[in-house]
């Protein structure tokens, strides 16, 4: 398959790809339960529910541009502009020289008695 060349052209077929049908699901029904909690604890008295409805929604607007188109585009602007190497290099580790551990029996360290002191 031939890879478009321009960046609207990419774009567009990374848009038609993304599985829409499942975003769609998940934010309904987040939705859906948000404000079902929201009104069985606050009920619709003083127009409550009515205020609450338009900030909790700019709110969920705000978190679903996040997380469906900010943090997707700075993702792939870090690949692309700086390149996929543009972390840091680890260093090697030092490994320290271990003594090797013997292991005592559990019971020959339990049955040990005090010295017993003569007087």
């Amino acid at each position: 398959m031939a890879r478009p060349t321009s960046l609207p052209a990419r774009l567009r077929q990374r848009f038609l790809a993304y599985r829409w049908r499942r975003v769609g699901v998940l934010a309904g029904s987040s939705l859906a339960l948000s404000l079902v909690l929201v009104l069985y604890l606050f009920g619709t008295s003083d127009h409550f529910f009515g205020r609450l409805f338009t900030a909790f929604f700019v709110g969920f607007c705000l978190l679903a541009a996040t997380f469906l188109a900010i943090l997707p585009f700075i993702s792939w602007a870090t690949a692309h502009w700086f390149g996929r190497g543009w972390e840091a290099e680890t260093l090697p580790t030092r490994r320290t020289a271990t003594k090797p551990v013997t292991s005592r029996p559990a019971a020959a360290g339990a049955s040990r008695r005090p010295p017993s002191s003569l007087a």
